[in-house]
């Protein structure tokens, strides 16, 4: 299918973005790596009056180090995070998730803000970024203002975003000396996640000191497994520990059942590879 006919405007600046998105209206979209939108246009799911393409924009692009966090510009690509060298040091589950998104293609295209505002409760990249403490840094004509990603997620594919607004970048404390595993369940290679789990954690000795641990399709919106977080700190990381920690995966969770699943598969998958994924990060 032909998209729907629609204005275009390629800013060079995030200003100039900010203004093209007020002067268009509530019908406009942003584009940014393109790959969740550009399909939508196709199908005619979507039919915005303007299309506002941040590819020229370069300070959204790159990590930056901000003393005791990152700042991951908004355009920056899939591929550019799997491979930067401050993230693998300091953000290692941010790494290992954009590991598993899509195929090669897509990472080279599909840029990491683009798909936190997309906001698909299936994307590999919200539940790691709420475990990480993850803070949204938005610009619009009022200025920037910053939101913890714990209030940035809202429902299915909505965030706090207004319609003149853009994320320009992403800040992630710094959980250097982690370990980190993303473990992901889909039916097929490069599907989105039926289910997943990111986890980050710091050891002392054999004992689990701090854990991180966010969810994948677990509800409309990324979910924070604090239970087992809390579960699993002071306790040595044995099998038996990990396992009776993970048994309090799904709760609080409000998983959509669909063709592939009912809610009650999907919170057993959560605590089987909630499992998995804490067993992984203390072995990395």
């Amino acid at each position: 299918m032909i998209p729907a006919a629609f204005d275009y405007v390629a800013p060079s600046t995030v200003d100039e973005a900010v203004r093209a998105l007020a002067s268009a209206g509530e019908d406009a979209k942003v584009l940014a790596g393109g790959q969740s939108l550009l399909p939508v246009l196709r199908m005619r799911l979507a039919a915005p009056s303007t299309i506002v393409d941040l590819g020229k924009i370069t300070e959204l692009r790159g990590v930056r180090d901000e003393g005791d966090k990152l700042a991951i510009g908004a355009m920056t690509t899939h591929y550019d995070v799997q491979r930067d060298h401050l993230i693998a040091e300091h953000a290692a589950l941010l790494a290992k998730a954009t590991d598993t998104v899509a195929d090669p293609q897509v990472r080279h295209r599909g840029t990491f803000g683009g798909s936190i505002a997309h906001a698909d409760p299936a994307g590999d990249l919200l539940a790691p970024a709420l475990a990480l403490d993850a803070e949204m840094v938005i610009a619009g004509q009022d200025g920037r203002r910053t939101v913890p990603a714990a209030e940035f997620f809202q429902d299915f594919f909505t965030t706090t975003l207004a319609p003149d607004e853009i994320l320009v970048e992403v800040r992630v404390p710094k959980h250097t000396g982690w370990r980190a595993h993303y473990e992901k369940f889909n039916r097929v290679a490069q599907a989105w996640s039926m289910v997943a789990v990111g986890v980050t954690v710091r050891t002392e000795g054999n004992a689990i000191a701090e854990a991180r641990i966010g969810l994948t399709n677990m509800a409309s919106t990324p979910v924070r497994a604090t239970a087992v977080e809390q579960a699993l700190v002071g306790q040595e990381a044995t099998a038996e520990n990990i396992r009776a920690a993970a048994a309090h995966a799904a709760e609080g969770t409000n998983p959509t059942p669909d063709s592939n699943s009912d809610v009650e598969y999907r919170q057993e998958l959560a605590r089987v590879l909630t499992g998995r994924a804490v067993s992984a990060a203390v072995t990395a």
